[in-house]
């Protein structure tokens, strides 16, 4: 079964964002590209790399017109004490999802029920809130921040222009690929 093009359902979790406690819900993510960042566990041994590195693109995410959303199934107040201890973490300026109940995790199929964990999962969601991109890889695998933003861009880029698909290692600016006619229904 493929996520592609599925909708996000309605949520409201509660969230760790510059020092604040905050809710965030559906609506929150729409009107704008978001990319929800599942990772497994707060206080981890790969994670935090993982969220320093995307804290270390977030202006670059930002200037694309997404919004970052750190999610785990731990609550909100791991999350804090997580950002107050840890210098990697205390880089994170994007919100920290808390899902304990594991509401996302479970709608985009992270969710490991003989872990109680989050797998390591990226979802590319575009305005509407639909999935347009994912990956979910080995929970011992970190990921990289460029390629999660390069494919945002890209994802973008077809979104608005749907005569046109991008090749591998596209960026903003190259060259695209106009499919002919007689092939379109072979993508």
């Amino acid at each position: 079964m493929t996520l592609l093009q599925h909708e996000i359902t309605d949520f409201t979790v509660s969230a760790y964002n510059n020092g604040q406690l905050q809710d965030v819900s559906k609506k929150d993510l729409l009107g704008h590209w978001s990319v929800l960042f599942f990772y497994p566990a707060d206080f981890s041994f790969v994670c935090p790399t993982e969220l320093e590195d995307l804290a270390d693109h977030y202006s670059e995410f930002k200037q694309a017109g997404c919004e970052v959303y750190a999610v785990s199934c731990d609550t909100q107040w791991v999350h804090k004490a997580w950002h107050d201890s840890n210098e990697k973490i205390g880089k994170v300026n994007y919100p920290m999802l808390a899902d304990p109940t594991a509401t996302l995790a479970r709608d985009l199929d992270t969710y490991n029920e003989q872990t109680g964990l989050a797998e390591r999962g990226d979802f590319i969601l575009d305005p509407e809130g639909h999935v347009v991109a994912y990956e979910v890889i080995s929970s011992n695998v970190g990921r990289d921040a460029d390629e999660i933003l390069r494919r945002v861009k890209a994802s973008q880029f077809v979104y608005e222009h749907s005569d046109q698909v991008c090749p591998a290692k596209w960026e903003p600016g190259e060259e695209t690929i106009k499919p002919s006619l007689d092939l379109v229904g072979e993508l």
